[in-house]
């Protein structure tokens, strides 16, 4: 960023632990992904290959490669891992993760039904070998409407007690399901029962796809919030809002 003398809200430097960025890399071709990366390294802390992208995405040892030269962390979407386990694969999974120098893995049960006292079980397990983070929060949206807050903040504190090192809450890459309503409105009722239990805002990561769900967390809690499945094109633009260069958030830092 250059000098510009205006006042303007600090950022935490990398490596840092609040205020991340992670982008969805949804199969982008190599030349745009690495343009990206290359270009707004400083402003990204991780990459998470969507779903389950990795098995098909053309090149990508290339593209973790020219992540671990710039210092951007990686890992496989939480849809992967549930895909193991439907199929009682979950070993192989941890190995396809050793064989890709995975730092971190991402453990979810957003598309599979199982309890999430199950799911603790192996962030406990692959938290002896990657730091994790989990996901709270249901894709399918009849499933996400029934579930009730309680239940989230539930789930997160099972989460990191188990050894999850944050918890991601569910929004999707359309922002439509999860802690979001189908409308894209986020649902109030969870949003104010994280907001009065106590759960350290640095340990949750809000999936926040578009520019209304990314202004609304920065609004809530400033610019060192963590944010999700940011798309590639939308790295700069962030990075105003976290700024206040925006109309969006333009008044929240003055």
């Amino acid at each position: 960023m250059i000098e510009s003398g205006l006042n303007l809200p600090e950022r935490t430097m990398k490596p840092r632990e609040s205020g991340l960025t992670i982008l969805i890399d949804n199969g982008a071709p190599l030349n745009l992904f690495m343009d990206t990366v290359n270009s707004s390294s400083g402003y990204i802390d991780f990459v998470k290959f969507g779903w389950g992208t990795s098995l098909i995405t053309p090149l990508l040892e290339q593209k973790i490669e020219a992540l671990q030269e710039i210092d951007i962390n990686f890992f496989f979407g939480g849809t992967l891992f549930e895909k193991y386990l439907s199929q009682g694969k979950t070993e192989m999974y941890f190995n396809l993760c050793k064989r890709f120098h995975c730092s971190y893995v991402e453990i979810s049960n957003g598309t599979i039904t199982i309890p999430n006292s199950e799911k603790a079980k192996f962030i406990k397990d692959f938290s002896s070998e990657f730091v994790v983070f989990s996901e709270v929060g249901n894709k399918d949206n009849f499933r996400a409407d029934n579930q009730d807050s309680l239940e989230w903040i539930e789930s997160i504190h099972e989460d990191l007690e188990a050894g999850a090192n944050k918890v991601i809450t569910e929004a999707r890459e359309s922002g439509t399901s999860g802690i979001c309503l189908e409308n894209g409105e986020i649902r109030s009722d969870i949003f104010e029962e994280i907001l009065g239990s106590g759960i350290p805002i640095d340990k949750l990561i809000f999936e926040a796809p578009n520019t209304k769900m990314q202004t609304f967390f920065i609004k809530y809690f400033g610019q060192d919030v963590n944010l999700a499945n940011i798309a590639l094109s939308d790295v700069i633009s962030l990075e105003t809002l976290r700024l206040g260069l925006r109309s969006d958030t333009f008044n929240f830092h003055l």
